[in-house]
């Protein structure tokens, strides 16, 4: 269990923070030489050395959003330049790419995250080039929320890579693209010329997220833990009728994958930060901003604190929190996750996300009045970011292209590459662990220096365009 004895600030972690972008930088230069436009994308490292996996295209966002969150750490024009160049040159598919659940994860990295540098001044951009990343930011959007579904009560969701009848948690943190589209005054066009509000599907499959896959201890079932959180629910979809929990990379229906865990930990939050951006108006007639901030909290608050009771002491849990041979490590919650067992593999991923959401977590709830809750949360994302940012979990090796390791993608289908005399997956990384260890290093680095508190998106347009 996460019970951080000492109280880290962020000006505390600067050092370490200021340390990891200086590796970051030949990591994101070796992977951009090996991986250039065109060629597979890469998703994880096989001995040190990115490799692509076909599933679904989902990382290649990470890969040069990457260029773009080093560029916002530490001024270096070239890795802006590279970012820039890339997202232009690569990115254009995904925009547009309708089988896949995953917008926020590609577009809002890369498109994202150069429309919000611009507009906090940080680089001058032409009209044009705001004009591109609007555009892109509209249409994924769109096309992400074109992916919905029908519940049996006439609300939905968005439906995964699988299929209609699939509600994934993770897909809560790929809202961010609907909220870029909605900020930016778009909506989605449907039948007899339908103007279909983005802002309200937000809220529709956030609430439905909450209601079906994250669970609440009030006897929904046997399983039914606090915080506990279902990676896939599944739906009729003759009628809607939701009809059992599911997982694709987790252990089983009635365990917890953490990195889908952390997802919902990290995705709230956000989707709270940006409703306080949104009307008392405008959130009226989808609920109300009482209703609506008060299921997100409760989703939110129940996640972190399933994953600090169910996490080592160090902040970094194992892959699932029921995996089926836990218990031959014996009182692991009771001391700090060790990556090199050869039992269960641990998942430095899902930290790097659920520390995220946890310190966003803590700035929320400090806003309302709750400090008390607002250090615990604090204390934990700064105790997980602080071991992160250490051996054994922070690549110091200049040969090794990942920068966070000891992540696993999917495990149950053995994809993760397993080193000769080990018996599971360690000493790897994969796109979306590096970049979440960036955002999250970003994020507190931002914080220790009194900047403004980095978000996925700005709201006005603040650089001096030419």
């Amino acid at each position: 269990m996460i019970r951080p004895e000492t109280h880290l600030t962020p000006k505390d972690l600067l050092p370490r923070i200021e340390r990891m972008w200086d590796l970051s930088a030949a990591k994101v230069r070796s992977i951009d030489t090996d991986f250039q436009p065109g060629a597979p994308t890469p998703v994880f490292t096989v001995e040190g050395k990115y490799s692509p996996q076909g599933w679904t295209e989902w990382t290649e966002g990470f890969q040069h959003g990457s260029a773009a969150l080093q560029f916002d750490a530490t001024d270096d024009q070239s890795f802006l330049d590279l970012a820039r160049q890339r997202t232009r040159q690569a990115m254009a598919s995904h925009v547009t790419h309708v089988g896949v659940h995953d917008h926020g994860f590609n577009n809002v990295s890369t498109y994202g995250n150069l429309l919000r540098l611009a507009r906090e001044g940080r680089y001058e951009a032409h009209d044009y080039e705001h004009a591109f990343y609007d555009i892109a930011l509209k249409a994924s959007g769109a096309v992400q929320a074109s992916r919905w579904a029908k519940t049996i009560d006439g609300t939905g969701y968005i439906y995964s890579f699988n299929g209609p009848q699939s509600l994934f948690v993770d897909t809560i943190r790929s809202c961010r693209a609907l909220a870029w589209s909605h900020m930016l005054g778009h909506s989605l066009m449907g039948e007899r010329d339908e103007s279909i509000n983005l802002l309200g599907l937000i809220i529709e499959h956030a609430r439905n997220t909450a209601r079906y896959n994250i669970y609440y201890g009030e006897g929904r079932d046997i399983y039914d833990i606090r915080g506990r959180a279902a990676h896939e629910s599944l739906f009729n979809t003759n009628n809607g009728d939701y009809r059992a929990p599911s997982t694709q990379q987790g252990y089983s229906a009635f365990t917890t994958w953490t990195r889908g865990l952390a997802w919902a930990m990290c995705g709230y939050p956000e989707q709270l930060e940006f409703l306080a951006t949104r009307t008392d108006e405008e959130l009226a007639p989808l609920g109300g901003r009482d209703e609506i901030e008060a299921f997100m909290l409760r989703a939110a608050e129940a996640t972190c604190d399933f994953y600090l009771e169910h996490t080592p002491p160090c902040g970094i849990p194992y892959w699932d929190t029921g995996a089926p041979r836990l218990h031959e490590l014996g009182d692991y919650l009771d001391r700090p996750a060790d990556p090199y067992n050869d039992i269960e593999p641990v998942d430095s991923s899902a930290a790097a996300i659920g520390a995220q959401g946890l310190i966003r977590l803590a700035v929320l709830l400090d806003q309302r009045g709750r400090s008390k809750d607002a250090t615990k949360y604090m204390n934990a994302g700064l105790h997980t970011l602080n071991t992160l940012l250490d051996e054994p979990y922070l690549s110091t090796d200049s040969s090794h292209q990942g920068l966070l390791l000891h992540a696993v993608y999917h495990h149950p289908r053995g994809w993760d590459h397993i080193r000769k005399g080990r018996k599971v997956p360690c000493d790897e990384s994969c796109m979306w662990g590096d970049y979440h260890l960036r955002e999250l290093a970003l994020l507190v680095q931002r914080m220790a220096e009194d900047k403004p508190m980095l978000k996925f998106f700005a709201e006005q347009h603040e650089a001096v365009r030419t």
